[in-house]
């Protein structure tokens, strides 16, 4: 049986088919396309790539298929938390509930952020984490969040916030940073390959409140390296360290306060290198690959399989 997942982000068309005979999944994405120089979309413009976007995503995850899907999962808000809401959402929930009308088929709606941490359990195999509590991170353009996850009937994995950045995101800092490079946006895997160019290791002590981190002075700082006639190279690379060493406090915080559990990594800047094996390093932790961690569908089809019994 073929399960279809739907993903409309602020960032990303995605949709998804988690096959339940071999568990395997077979996704097809499309970054939304962003002017040069500009830090990404308003919401208006993402509603309408989207719109054009999902067809043909659509289309091309179907081909060869010749099977109906027996369910579909799909994000319809990025957090499921009261208030959390953002138009491009609508896009993936009227064509999930399209696409169940028509062939009688059930639809299941979940947060993005939910979809983001299944999808890391997926890639990780470590599916037997939704019966347990564990820490979650969701480190992207939209959220540094650090969560209590908890098994629960309704939302297959309930989050509850231990931690957050206070200011920017750890995603818009990596691009503003990479825009003050003169990289194009979205920034991380180009400023991961820059940083890769610098052998320099920096002593940083990250601003934290309790289990929270402050990342707005990190662009100032790189502004003030460039301006001193530091390297590009060197610049993002501090970048990513300061990242690590505010995610790495954090993980400390919450593991101190609710004692020793496992760690799972999601979201897009968890896909960075640099960070994810300075991680690995000091935790026992778990990452989805590069593909499941950037914006995906998969984690909304996995919670459609989780939620009708499919698997």
């Amino acid at each position: 049986m073929k399960i279809l997942g739907i993903d409309t982000s602020n960032y990303t068309t995605s949709a998804a088919l988690f096959d339940t005979s071999d568990g395997t999944v077979r996704q097809v994405k499309k970054l939304l396309p962003v002017k040069k120089g500009e830090l990404g979309l308003r919401q208006s413009d993402a509603v309408f790539h989207h719109t054009k976007q999902l067809p043909e995503i659509v289309r091309s995850l179907f081909e060869d298929v010749g099977e109906v899907p027996v369910a579909v999962g799909v994000s319809v808000r990025p957090r499921n938390m009261s208030g959390s809401y953002m138009p491009c959402f609508l896009c993936g929930e009227g064509l999930a509930d399209s696409i169940g009308v028509v062939n009688g088929i059930p639809v299941y709606k979940t947060s993005h952020q939910v979809g983001h941490i299944l999808a890391a359990l997926y890639s990780a195999g470590r599916f037997d984490l939704v019966k347990e509590s564990f820490i979650a991170f969701h480190v992207s353009g939209g959220t540094t969040d650090c969560l209590l996850a908890e098994p629960d009937e309704k939302s297959i994995v309930k989050v509850t916030e231990l931690g957050m950045s206070l200011d920017l995101k750890a995603g818009q800092v990596i691009d503003r940073v990479g825009l003050m490079l003169g990289l194009d946006f979205p920034c991380g895997k180009m400023l991961e390959k820059l940083a890769g160019k610098s052998g320099r290791k920096f002593k940083i002590k990250p601003v934290l409140k309790g289990g929270s981190c402050c990342l707005s002075g990190v662009e100032n700082k790189c502004r003030k390296m460039l301006d001193e006639g530091e390297s590009p190279e060197d610049t993002a690379m501090f970048c990513l360290q300061y990242v690590y060493s505010a995610v790495r406090e954090m993980t400390r915080h919450a593991l101190e306060s609710r004692g020793t559990m496992p760690v799972v990594f999601a979201g897009g800047v968890m896909s960075d290198r640099i960070i994810r094996d300075r991680l690995e390093i000091e935790f026992e932790s778990c990452f989805a690959e590069p593909e499941f961690s950037c914006d995906n569908a998969a984690g909304t089809a996995v919670f459609a399989a989780l939620k009708g019994n499919f698997i």
